[in-house]
Order: structure tokens, then C-alpha cells, then sequence
């Protein structure tokens, strides 16, 4: 079983490889295959340091699930993003961000201990229910969020996706998925 902990401030290029190496297996199919080739997962980590993400004042908690002292997976938490604006958030509800575990650790418990954490986390903060967004075509996510007692809740989401060259984004469509922490 993984150690759970929360992200620290020299984390970020772990993360971000995981959070790369999860689109890149998880989205193929999904995702064009020129935007999961140029994923690079260090302009990635520097997105994070400059978000501040691991500052304990940050709105929204990452957590990480190691094993044998690697990171094999990461979720992030925090209030619920109307509209999915970071800028913009409704404290009524919580809201799971990213939840990405390594592929080679796919299938071993690492997502259902990351996602019980998460839980947890949501629940310290006083939240009873919480929302998250799925690619509807991700059939793998959505089996695994339907098992841990999410549905979606009827909300639907256009996540678009930038091209190369000046091309209109691919747009996706999402799907909200809630449940009640009590529940």
C-alpha cells in the first residue's frame, strides 16, 4: 500500500511526471496524439512552482501517494470551481481537481487509498458533498469514480483542448460526477 502524504515544495517535477505519463496512457484514444507528445513535463513543474501549489495557504491541497519512495500517483482538492476558474469558488462544495496515478500502478489500490485521502481531506474541511469533472469518453475514470460511489450529476462541460498552429482547440465534452462524503 502507498504512504500518503501532502506535496512539499520540491515535489513538483514528480507530479508533473505523473500528471504527464497519466494523459499520455489515460487520454490516448481520447486526446490527439500530437498534444500528448508534447507534453513536457518540466514547463509543467514550473507551472506548479508558479502557482504555488505546496504553500499550506494555497486553496487546494495536493496529496501524494508514494511507494518505496516514489511518486506513483497525486490528488489534488480543493472548494468547488464554478465554471472550473480557479479564480471563482464556491465553498459550498468540494471538488477533487486532478486525481493521477502513475500507469505502471494502475490497478494496484494506489487511486482508491489517493481518492479515500482526498475524501478524508474534503471531509476535514467541513464539505458533505463533492463534484468532479471526467472526460465522458474516459470510460477506465469513470468505472473507477462509479465504484467509489460518484455519478454523474447531469452538469456537462466543453474541455478544450489547444492545437498547434494556429488550429481551433479539439473540445471535448466532461462530465460532473458528485456524491456526499457521508454517503
Amino acid at each position: 500500500m502507498p504512504t500518503i502524504r501532502r506535496e512539499g515544495p520540491d515535489d513538483a517535477e514528480a507530479i508533473a511526471r505523473v500528471h504527464v505519463h497519466g494523459w499520455q496512457a489515460g487520454y490516448a484514444g481520447i486526446m490527439p496524439d500530437e498534444v500528448l507528445r508534447r507534453l513536457n513535463p518540466a514547463a509543467w513543474a514550473q507551472r506548479r512552482r508558479d502557482l504555488g501549489t505546496a504553500d499550506p495557504a494555497h486553496p487546494f491541497v495536493t496529496l501524494l501517494a508514494e511507494v518505496d519512495g516514489v511518486v506513483a500517483g497525486f490528488a489534488t482538492f480543493g472548494p468547488y470551481r464554478n465554471n472550473q476558474d480557479r479564480d471563482d469558488l464556491d465553498h459550498r462544495y468540494g471538488e477533487i481537481l486532478a486525481m493521477y496515478v502513475e500507469p505502471a500502478y494502475w490497478g494496484t489500490g494506489t487511486g482508491r487509498e489517493l481518492l479515500a485521502a482526498a475524501r478524508g481531506g474534503l471531509a476535514e474541511r467541513d464539505w458533505t458533498d463533492y463534484r468532479l469533472w471526467v472526460l465522458a469518453d474516459n470510460a477506465r475514470a469513470r468505472r473507477f469514480y462509479e465504484r467509489a460511489g460518484l455519478s454523474p450529476d447531469g452538469a456537462e462541460s466543453t474541455y478544450p483542448v489547444p492545437l498547434s498552429g494556429g488550429r481551433d482547440p479539439v473540445r471535448l465534452r466532461e462530465l460532473r460526477y458528485a456524491a456526499r462524503l457521508d454517503g
